[in-house]
Order: structure tokens, then sequence, then C-alpha cells
């Protein structure tokens, strides 16, 4: 397998405030003339009772649309099961409706993380629904994975192909908020023998699928709400990379924001991308913006261009962009970008307290690093 390689020379540390900071342009690598794949990873999308009680759902992400289609492939984690024959459900057991999974691939979603916390919120009939849900979406370029056709069967994989490239994508968590039907999830909770499994399955597909790139999506087993990054975390996560073949490790659950690295062989480490939409922050502390819980109302988009160079599969760009969950006048909560736009817009229209509060938001999200080893 070709691994991922980045071609500046120098050790840097990005933050959210100094990559938004930079033109396109000036992060590209790639001549004109190389095959180059653009990716984002956005974080989980939820729908509480707020979320999918308003409908209107297209309106939700109206502001993010062109970021995320702009995007070859674009990814996110689905924080609940998706039956149509059930009542829509909120916390703690969640469930979904087809008409909001329409709306995230209407606005340009294609790559879908299943096996979560929630995964079996609905017990064994959720689980087959939303399987059978995504797998109907696969002729229209809809991937997803997570989920098992039968129970006990070995970890499941999409090979997706795109721009001359095959993406392996596997999807697994390491937590279920109950254990009915988890023979059904790609389900690896951290005991010694069940990490000792994931490493050893997510070495063999990379043996044995023919591939270009390797994406591992884990729902970790992180504190809901912290920021920091345990060591025992970062210490799997740098060994899927560097001892098991994934390119790309992109990691969910805490419902916050955390950083990202790239490793010294040259995989990328998303350690969390937060909420991207959800109901969590439903009552803003517009006087203390600083407040822990509010962090779970904005989240992370990170763009990814790689390109085929010189025999290696190079990464030639990273940005990531601040989104927050905005609750509209009206009271439907949408995805904003949280940029310096939404701030003066907000200001225009006279819109009272979050202009100041996303401003201050704003300002502590850019503090969350990126510490990258250029090689």
């Amino acid at each position: 397998m070709l691994r991922i390689r980045f071609l500046l020379f120098s050790v840097l540390s990005f933050s959210l405030l100094s990559c938004t900071s930079v033109p396109d342009a000036a992060l590209s690598l790639a001549p004109d003339n190389t095959d180059e794949l653009s990716l984002l990873f956005a974080g989980d999308i939820m729908a509480h009772k707020p979320n999918y009680s308003f409908g209107k759902f297209d309106a939700i992400w109206e502001d993010v649309k062109e970021d995320v289609s702009a995007a070859d492939l674009a990814f996110a984690n689905i924080e609940a099961p998706v039956a149509e024959s059930l009542e829509w459900s909120t916390y703690p057991a969640f469930n979904m409706h087809h008409s909001y999974i329409e709306s995230v691939i209407a606005a340009g979603f294609d790559v879908f993380s299943l096996a979560n916390n929630h995964t079996n919120d609905q017990l064994l009939q959720g689980i087959k629904e939303t399987r059978e849900y995504f797998a109907s979406l696969k002729g229209q370029n809809i991937y997803a994975a997570g989920l098992k056709f039968s129970s006990g069967c070995p970890l499941t994989y999409q090979l997706i192909e795109k721009n001359g490239w095959k993406i392996l994508f596997v999807a697994v968590t390491q937590l279920l908020n109950r254990n009915d039907a988890s023979s059904w999830i790609d389900y690896y909770p951290s005991t010694e023998k069940k990490l000792a499994q994931l490493k050893a399955d997510i070495k063999k597909l990379n043996e044995t699928v023919e591939h270009d790139l390797f994406i591992v999506s884990i729902h970790c087993d992180e504190a809901e709400y912290v920021r920091t990054v345990s060591d025992t975390h970062r210490t799997l996560y740098r060994e899927l990379a560097e001892k098991y073949g994934a390119d790309i490790v992109w990691a969910n659950h805490p419902h916050v924001v955390k950083e990202w690295e790239v490793t010294a062989g040259g995989a990328l480490i998303m350690y969390a991308n937060g909420n991207t939409i959800s109901a969590q922050r439903t009552n803003p502390q517009f006087s203390k913006p600083e407040t822990e819980r509010d962090y779970t109302g904005d989240g992370l988009f990170m763009k990814v261009k790689v390109a085929k160079l010189n025999g290696k599969n190079t990464v030639t760009a990273l940005k990531p962009v601040l989104v927050t969950t905005y609750k509209t006048p009206l009271g439907q909560y949408v995805v904003r970008k949280l940029d310096d736009d939404l701030i003066h817009s907000l200001r225009r229209a006279g819109v009272d307290k979050w202009p100041e509060y996303l401003a201050a938001r704003k300002k502590l999200m850019e503090k969350i690093k990126g510490p990258v080893i250029w090689q």
C-alpha cells in the first residue's frame, strides 16, 4: 500500500485561525496535471427533537452546501438508526427518518459511518432498516460502513472508486449504549482481546484489499465533552496508522472538537471533529461563552487534498473550517460557517446576543491546534 507523504520540509503548528486565513491556492502543492482527490471530514450528524420537529431540513445545510458538495467525497457520522417504520425519537434512544438523511445527501455528503454508541438504540430492527436503507443508496454513489449483513460476520468495509482512486473505508465503534444486537455492528470494545482483534482486522484488510487510500473511522470510548486526548487513544490511533496501514484515522464521539495531527510517517489523525448538527447547545451561555457545554455547538470540517505524485500518495492541502449550530429567530437549528461574514451579517441584521457570542466562540475555537510534522 502506498502511504501518504507530505511535501513541505519544516515543522509547523497550524491552528484553526492560521489555516482558515490562508488562501486555498497557497495550500495546494499539486501540479494541475496530477490526479488529485478532495475529501471533507465532518463530525456527528444528530437529530434531537428540536432538529427534526421543525422540518424544512434542506435549510439546515444551505450555508455550508457549497463547501460540502465541492469535495469529491464528504464524510460524516450518522449518530442514530434510520428506521422509517419506527417513530422519530430523540435522546436517549434516537431514530431518524429518510427525509433527514436525504437533506444531508443533498448537501453533498456521500460517505457515512454508521457505527456509534447509538447504532442499536432501536435494537435489531433499527440496525437492519438502517443497513438496508444505505445499501439501497449505493447505486447513487452513497456509501456507508459499520453494520454487518449477518450476526458475527467479519469487519465490513466499502471500496470506493473515485477519480482513479480506490478508497478503502471502514467504520467501527468502541462503545454501545446497550449490548443488544452488538454482533450486527462493527464493535470493538476496549478490552485487550478486542483491541488486538481490531488491529489484526485492519492489518488484514490493508494487506488483502487493493486500494490507494485507507480511511478508518472510529467512534471512540473517550468521555463526552472532554476536549483533551487520552494517551490510550493517541497511542491506538498512531498504531493503526504506523503499524497497521491506516492512512487517515477519523475519530468522533466526544461531541466537541479536538486537535488533529499528521504523524511522522505521514498519516492524518483527527481526534474529534465535534458536532456538525445537533441540539445539544439549547441554552447558549451568552454571558459565559467559554462554558464547556457550549463547545457542543461548534464543529469542524477538515478539507483534505491528496494527489498521486512520484509514485506516492501525497497530501497537498489541509484546511480546517469552523462551523456552528445557530438557532434562527424562527427557532430552527442550522449549520453555519463560524466566520467573520456570519458575525457581521448578524450584527447588520440587529440580531441580539448571537453576534458577540459567536465572535467569542470563534476565538475560543481558533485556539484548538493541529500539530503537523511535515516531511
